[in-house]
């Protein structure tokens, strides 16, 4: 695993490490304010989502690899809704914040 804090990507590792604090101020500030989101292949409210994927079920990201400057990981995404599993998301950064990401499963 590849802790938060050696991502290679400074926007990516401040959501990843918001997301494993479920820090919500944490991961509002590391996306630009009119940030997309898909999960496998669908366009999803990305507040909406992140509420009931990430911050009420306890989501973490456990990173395996990397790769594309660090703006696509492979990483094992837990919650207390799903387990465990094997995800893949790509970040499109903006001025120093993500302004899309994408994920779904492995």
């Amino acid at each position: 695993m590849i802790p938060d804090s050696e991502l290679s990507d400074p926007a990516v590792r401040a959501l990843v490490a918001a997301i494993n604090a479920n820090d919500h101020d944490a991961f509002r500030a590391a996306l630009t304010d009119d940030a997309t989101m898909s999960d496998d292949g669908s366009d999803r409210n990305l507040d909406d989502w992140s509420e009931r994927e990430i911050f009420s079920s306890h989501g973490r990201m456990d990173v395996e690899s990397e790769s594309d400057g660090g703006r696509s990981l492979v990483a094992r995404f837990t919650n207390d809704t799903w387990g465990a599993m094997r995800t893949a998301w790509r970040f499109t950064v903006t001025d120093g914040r993500i302004s899309r990401f994408d994920t779904g499963q492995a």
